[in-house]
């Protein structure tokens, strides 16, 4: 089993205060702790998972990114996948979600791949890019997956749905699906395992590497733009509760009990 995940480095939302920056065009990036995406964390968990139960295969991680990016590819191979793979170039920046699975439809197309995994979503919260990928190479899709069992050349899969309700489904390989946390306990990456892929070549692969028109991808080709980022004013009787979480957990029941809540 040949396996692809496709991994981002995002700020870490437990290390940072996330402000937007005074133009409100971005947040405020000087100084992040970065770190993998959360589900994408759970779905290369997963695809090792795979490949240890059948006892053979490779579990390959793909990012887009810059330089930096390296690193939490070097952090999924300390965890177990066997290879990385970074997608740079300059032409890549500012893509929207049609853009980076363009990019990376054409980095599946360089090589063979059984599965692709995606997170179910990113920070960015629009969990677009595994739907459209799959689109892109016509393969069958599910979203939001929280089961997988193997069964020869398909799989038998699971997606939370509405309601806490869970759906079963046969799907054909290959295919792609994105994964949603609780799907399994990611491994513990250990100092041990990440000096074993500290000097590990990892492949770097431009947009003329790929062969991707440049005109299709990045700022050029986003037919999705961010325009601004704001804070939401606080609506008449909202009320913001500080402290650590155990002191707010606290404060909300109090607040719940004084109006009737419980």
């Amino acid at each position: 089993m040949e396996i692809l995940v496709c991994v981002k480095r995002v700020p870490d939302t437990s290390e940072n205060e996330i402000e937007v920056n005074s133009s409100g065009s971005d947040i405020e990036r000087d100084d992040l702790v970065y770190s993998v995406n959360e589900w994408d964390n759970y779905a290369v968990e997963e695809a090792i998972q795979i490949v240890e139960n059948a006892g053979s295969g490779s579990v390959t991680v793909i990012t887009i990114g810059d330089d930096e990016s390296e690193e939490i590819l070097r952090r999924e191979m300390a965890m177990g996948a066997n290879n990385g793979l970074l997608l740079s170039d300059d032409a890549f920046e500012n893509s929207d979600g049609r853009g980076i699975a363009t990019i990376l439809k054409a980095a599946v197309d360089k090589g063979k791949y059984d599965l692709i995994f995606t997170g179910a979503q990113a920070e960015g919260g629009a969990a677009q890019v595994g739907g459209m990928l799959a689109a892109m190479l016509d393969l069958p899709y599910a979203s939001l997956v929280n089961k997988i069992e193997v069964k020869d050349d398909k799989l038998i899969v699971g997606r939370e749905i509405e309601g806490g309700n869970q759906e079963m489904n046969d799907i054909s390989l290959p295919c792609v699906l994105s994964i949603q946390t609780g799907i399994n306990e990611p491994r513990y990456v250990g100092i041990r395992g990440i000096r074993k892929v500290a000097s590990v070549d990892i492949p770097v692969m431009s947009a003329s590497d790929l062969g991707v028109d440049a005109s299709v991808i990045g700022d050029a080709g986003a037919k999705v733009k961010r325009t601004d980022y704001f804070v939401p004013e606080f609506g008449d009787g909202a009320e913001m509760l500080e402290g650590s979480s155990e002191e707010i957990i606290g404060k909300l029941i109090e607040l719940l009990k004084a109006n009737g809540g419980l």
